[in-house]
């Protein structure tokens, strides 16, 4: 699902991508997969599609796919999420899904990732969750949220799952700026070692890069997973270790333990002492991989490389994928495999947190307020964070945003105006701030409650450096943002104002939008005379060009 923002209300922009699930499949004999039926079938259904709304804002004739285009009915939030349902091809039941088709979606999604703030997944549930792991490591440097959805029931049925599994990834991809692939799904998968991330925060995976995103399409297909049993025998192992397997995931027992025996151990030890990987993993619903038991430390000694809390989809993916990356050496790939890369695995912080009590003024907040208990000074951390974050980002005080940060305040929060630090930040111009907020998690993505993103601040105040990084880190400029943007472009045009069409342009703006009345921002030009801005309009390839060249069209 596509989500986009009407220009006649509130709302946001989604991408619904149907691959084919239980939800979409359709009952002749048997169920199967029949493509283009879901979205009349939608159309027809109150809760997932307002048609006197899309019908009184001509909602159609503002989108690239009208006849694919719905729009839901305004959430409690007062949004309205307009989503496109697009369909991969051919339609393939979950079982019969493979790498390939990892790779499908992940470039779809970036084919995509621009015209939409969030993306939903049509999925079969019986690999949703390998398919989900597998997009969580393919998509680099993620900054929108994508969620997987299906059904045990298909939506065209009276009693059916589909729809309120529908509805909520839709309101889930729709709402919230988390940059992680999620499953949304009614008590079909449960989170064994965390607690749902709309609850916690905290939990919420942050990236600490400045790169844009990316699909790494490729992974390695030369993996397995192997389970321990009582009585396997090293003749089994030795054979499923055998060329051209280059990684497998062991499924142990507890803590990570499996039979001591010297002849099964030595084919561990041999198999990674020609380089083959081998993940440890518990086969337990809960916990975690520890060497606390003798058995445990000795496939350390084997060469094991123990897997944490990884889910079994996890350890896979994240396996399958890291071995696909040739460029790394034995010895990079597994210190990869022990560190958290996309939120797979719970790490215990190395650096000592400081303690909500450590701070003397939490503490003055707490006292006059007669708050004790760690839940309400918690509390009381998360209603003040807003407001002292924003407040750092705007007279560029890092040390601030640092202190709240290790305190563990959300730096992504957003005041009474929706506004995040990141907004505030590229308000003023305050670039030191800009970086430290991008390189702790802080989303270039988030909307205040106009509609603005961090960037078009940025382009509104002409801090150049700010856009510049920016959009280093993959921010542009959203569909809402850019609806009118080609009267702005033809008003500076008009005036011959350089530096307001050269900040657009570093934006990512094409520099040939039209206005009202249909002219370019060069018809504009040509009309006043004002040939100083002509170059930098015509083409943004030229934007320093001699101011005495001659006119060039560009793209």
């Amino acid at each position: 699902f596509y989500l986009s923002t009407p220009s006649l209300s509130p709302s946001v922009q989604a991408c619904l991508t149907n691959c084919l699930s239980d939800i979409s499949a359709w009952m002749s004999q048997r169920l199967s997969p029949e493509a283009n039926k879901l979205v009349s079938s939608l159309r027809r259904m109150p809760m997932l599609h307002d048609e006197e709304y899309a019908q009184g804002t001509r909602l159609y004739d503002r989108h690239g796919y009208p006849d694919s285009t719905l729009v839901l009915p305004v959430s409690e939030q007062n949004t309205r999420i307009v989503y496109t349902i697009l369909e991969l091809s051919p339609l393939l039941d979950s079982s019969n899904m493979t790498t390939d088709d990892w790779a499908k979606i992940a470039t779809f999604i970036k084919k995509y990732y621009e015209n939409y703030d969030g993306f939903v997944v049509l999925h079969g549930t019986d690999t949703m969750a390998y398919t989900a792991s597998a997009l969580s490591f393919m998509c680099e440097n993620l900054g929108k949220t994508v969620v997987l959805t299906g059904s045990q029931v298909p939506i065209y049925e009276l009693r059916n799952d589909g729809r309120s599994n529908l509805l909520g990834a839709l309101l889930f991809a729709g709402q919230f700026v988390i940059p992680e692939q999620h499953v949304f799904t009614r008590k079909v998968f449960l989170p064994a070692n965390k607690e749902p991330l709309v609850i916690n925060w905290e939990t919420v995976w942050r990236p600490n890069t400045t790169k844009k995103f990316q699909v790494h399409t490729t992974m390695n297909r030369n993996v397995g997973l192997l389970r321990i049993f009582p009585g396997i025998t090293a003749e089994a192992v030795k054979m499923f270790l055998q060329s051209p397997m280059e990684g497998i995931v062991l499924e142990t027992y507890g803590s990570g333990n499996a039979p001591s025996r010297q002849e099964l151990l030595d084919e561990l030890k041999r198999a990674t002492d020609r380089n083959v990987v081998i993940l440890n993993f518990t086969q337990c619903l809960r916990g975690s991989v520890s060497a606390v038991y003798e058995t445990g430390k000795t496939l350390i000694d084997a060469g094991v490389i123990p897997g944490g809390d990884m889910t079994p989809e996890a350890a896979l993916a994240k396996l399958s994928y890291i071995l696909a990356k040739n460029d790394l050496t034995c010895e990079e790939k597994n210190k990869m495999l022990r560190e958290n890369l996309r939120g797979e695995m719970t790490v215990v912080p190395t650096g000592a947190k400081i303690s909500l009590k450590d701070s003397k003024f939490i503490q003055v907040i707490a006292k006059s307020l007669n708050i004790s208990c760690k839940e309400e000074l918690e509390a009381v951390r998360d209603a003040l964070t807003p407001l002292l974050a924003c407040a750092a980002a705007k007279t560029g005080d890092t040390e601030t945003l640092q202190a709240l940060q290790e305190m563990g305040g959300n730096l992504s929060s957003e005041d009474y105006d929706g506004r995040t630090p990141l907004h505030i930040a590229s308000c003023e111009g305050n670039l030191q701030a800009v970086l430290y907020l991008l390189k702790n998690g802080a989303t270039v993505y988030a909307k205040d409650r106009f509609g603005a993103t961090p960037l078009m601040n940025a382009v509104k105040f002409r801090h150049v450096d700010v856009i510049q990084a920016l959009r280093e880190t993959g921010a542009h400029l959203s569909v809402a943002e850019l609806e009118k943007v080609g009267m702005e472009l033809c008003s500076l045009a008009a005036y011959g104002d350089l530096d307001g069409l050269h900040v657009w342009h570093l934006a990512g703006v094409n520099m040939e939008q039209t206005c009202y009345d249909g002219r370019t921002p060069l018809q504009v030009v040509s009309a006043a005379t004002r040939s100083p801005a002509t170059p930098v309009v015509v083409s943004s390839r030229y934007i320093h060009s001699n101011m005495s060249a001659g006119i060039r069209l560009g793209k």
